[in-house]
């Protein structure tokens, strides 16, 4: 028996982009349904979702009366899922063909992924074609220690982070274990979920054969998220690292995320001084705490000669980027 999919998409002023992800989903057999969540867009993004509505009757738009982020808004989504599966999909992005068959296909996991393609967003559309003959569609599990670590910077290497990923997971798993997304988060609201999920004994497996389109976007992630969403995610962190079960190897993994993420904000910290209250106040925040200077200032030198890159930044020498290497470790050393 087919196993059926419900694709969600939260959609904030993606009135551009909205009808592609839309038909990108459409045109899988496993989909049963599109939930649409507009959260409260200041564009044309919920009249684009209606017109899809009416062309299919699998899509389903639900409007928020107020913004509240991405988090809130695929929750509603979850609370109305009637499929076997969810699968989230950004307003932006798309499915490639025959992603969920092959995904459906490993009937042994909670959570199932693909590799991210990330693609400048005029050229998603040639990636329709693209077969992958060179990449193995086989799967293989990836343990919760290894999935932190996938998180984690590596000197001189453009970051794989795992929390990109985009599982296709259990809806009878998370009802079960009452797991929803963090509506408190902005940032790393998928990541907090998977882990939650991993936790809670739910089994991952991956192929890095390409199924999922992410459009790249022009500016960074870290120069899109502030000091209060970094210090929402450092908290819900320190929040993982009290839970119980953990082994050695998954708290010294989780305490090397938690470290990475504060001094991201001690560096956002700084810079948010700097531009608003001055030079001074932002050096006497930086001399206040000793683990902050040369974290700060490595930082900013790294910004300055262009060191690092994260998946999704954008690479114009490039055409496409993949978030797992097509063979290998996802992006890290097997840590079980």
């Amino acid at each position: 028996m087919q196993r059926s999919v419900t694709v969600i998409i939260a959609a904030y002023n993606a009135q551009d982009t909205l009808a592609r992800a839309i038909r990108s989903a459409l045109s899988q057999p496993e989909t049963l349904e599109v939930i649409v969540v507009d959260d409260k867009s200041l564009d044309a993004t919920a009249a684009v979702a209606f017109e899809e509505a009416k062309a299919d009757a699998r899509v389903r738009l639900l409007t928020a009366e107020i913004n509240q982020g991405p988090a809130a808004a695929r929750n509603r989504a979850l609370d109305a899922a009637t499929a076997d599966f969810v699968a989230i999909l950004d307003a932006d992005d798309v499915f490639l063909p025959g992603r969920l068959s092959r995904l459906m296909a490993c009937d042994d996991a909670e959570m199932l992924a693909d590799n991210i393609a990330f693609v400048t967003t005029d050229r998603i559309g040639g990636l329709m074609d693209r077969t992958w003959p060179d990449i193995t569609p086989d799967f293989q599990t990836l343990g919760i220690t290894q999935f932190v670590l996938g998180n984690l910077r590596r000197k001189n290497v453009a970051r794989g982070e795992l929390g990109f990923l985009k599982p296709v997971m259990s809806r009878k798993f998370l009802n079960r274990h009452g797991l929803r997304y963090d509506t408190r988060l902005r940032l790393g609201e998928d990541y907090d979920l998977f882990l939650r999920a991993l936790l809670a004994g739910a089994r991952l497996k991956f192929t890095r054969r390409p199924g999922y389109a992410a459009a790249i976007r022009r500016t960074s992630l870290s120069a899109q998220h502030g000091a209060a969403e970094l210090s929402e995610m450092h908290d819900r962190l320190v929040a993982h690292l009290q839970m119980d079960g953990l082994s050695p190897a998954l708290t010294q993994a989780m305490q090397a995320h938690r470290d990475e993420v504060r001094r991201k904000r001690d560096h956002r910290v700084f810079l948010d001084l700097r531009r608003e209250k001055g030079a001074w106040v932002a050096l006497r925040y930086l001399f206040g705490a000793t683990n902050r200077i040369w974290p700060i200032a490595r930082q900013i030198m790294s910004d300055k000669l262009g060191w690092t890159a994260m998946a999704g930044d954008a690479a114009p020498a490039i055409d496409v980027r993949l978030l797992l290497p097509p063979t290998g470790q996802p992006s890290v050393a097997v840590h079980q």
